[in-house]
């Protein structure tokens, strides 16, 4: 059987000797999900001997006789009778990635989780408040502030007046709020910054076979601090207004009469419900395009030029530019999330005259 002389030169322009080109795209942009209910994290195998396994694969090609006649990763799952990769195998170094072309995955599982994501979501939410936790400590034992203090103050002030510009009503919980969803969107949209391949390829040598650093680049926390907002909406629209004033919002606007109840209804409704949906698409979509433009650099200068040493030098100076200006969307994207943050609930807070 002839091979298609096109196809051959389309795969050749998205591969390179040693580089699998749709493999490194497919495995950076993997979840490290683990199944509650079987323990098992998806797209992963437990082998005795990853060294064994690589070499069956030719992956490294450290020998002639292996790059005669590779195997398939099938050929060598069954070789080295691979099982199911538990969360408690994590860590010992015998878990490998799989991935498992062909096979269809449902959109939404409620026993699965991204544990990279949350896990790290959490930690940066621990670092804001230690960072905040210092500043105070420091803040009571010194007279004068130092640099660290001033910085502090400065996102406490520049916080505050967003606020006290945005929210008409008196209320003790926004500016703690806001300052909170800055500050942690902000840590975690900073962690696009690491360079893309550094951690996950530490934790593959002790046996993690996927991370996503980005908890902001997963569409599950985005959502699910969207909703929390949502949630609040609901709550501030009902404190302020009332029951009879919360449900006139929704009956008897943007048509005051009692036979366009049904349409108000449909308007209002699909415009509360978008609300959370955007403001957790917003920030899940730029920070997704910004992990995948690092991504795609590294693959660029990787095939048309070679990992090493030009196509990496070339790679990563392409990289700190990018990343310079990433910054600035980094810091953008969580104001935009604090200041309609505020805005929502101001408005469900506001009183109509």
């Amino acid at each position: 059987m002839q091979n298609n002389p096109q196809e051959e030169q389309q795969g050749s322009l998205f591969t390179s000797p040693g580089f699998d080109t749709k493999e490194y795209i497919t495995h950076h942009l993997n979840f490290l999900q683990i199944d509650l209910s079987t323990g098992n994290v998806l797209h992963s195998k437990k082998v005795d001997s990853v060294y064994d396994f690589n070499e069956c694969l030719c992956g490294d090609g450290m020998t002639s006789k292996c790059m005669a006649s590779p195997a398939t990763e099938e050929q060598c799952l069954i070789k080295f009778h691979a099982t199911d990769c538990k969360y408690s195998d994590l860590g010992s170094g015998k878990c490998i990635p799989v991935m498992e072309h062909g096979t269809k995955e449902p959109i939404f599982s409620p026993t699965v989780i991204n544990i990279d994501s949350t896990l790290i979501s959490i930690v940066m939410g621990f670092v804001f408040l230690a960072l905040f936790g210092a500043a105070v400590r420091l803040s009571a034992k010194s007279k004068i502030p130092n640099k660290f203090l001033c910085a502090i103050e400065m996102v406490i002030t520049f916080v505050n007046d967003t606020v006290e510009s945005m929210f008409s009503v008196k209320n003790k919980l926004i500016a703690p709020l806001s300052l909170t969803v800055f500050m942690w969107v902000f840590l975690m949209n900073l962690l696009d910054l690491i360079p893309v391949d550094l951690i996950p390829q530490i934790c593959s040598y002790i046996g993690v076979p996927y991370l996503r650093l980005v908890p902001s680049a997963d569409v599950n926390i985005t959502l699910a601090m969207s909703c929390s907002v949502f949630l609040l909406i609901i709550i501030y629209g009902i404190k302020y207004k009332g029951i009879t004033g919360f449900v006139k919002d929704y009956t008897r606007h943007p048509f005051d009469s009692v036979f366009m109840v049904p349409v108000n209804m449909c308007l209002e409704i699909v415009s509360l419900l978008s609300k959370p949906i955007s403001l957790g698409l917003r920030l899940f979509g730029n920070m997704y395009a910004g992990e995948i433009i690092f991504i795609l650099i590294t693959v660029l200068f990787t095939v048309l030029i070679g990992p090493v040493p030009l196509g990496g030098f070339l790679g990563g100076l392409v990289d700190v530019v990018w990343a310079l200006f990433h910054i600035l969307i980094i810091t953008l994207q969580a104001f935009i999330f604090m200041v309609l943050t505020i805005v929502y609930l101001s408005l469900a807070s506001t009183k109509d005259e």
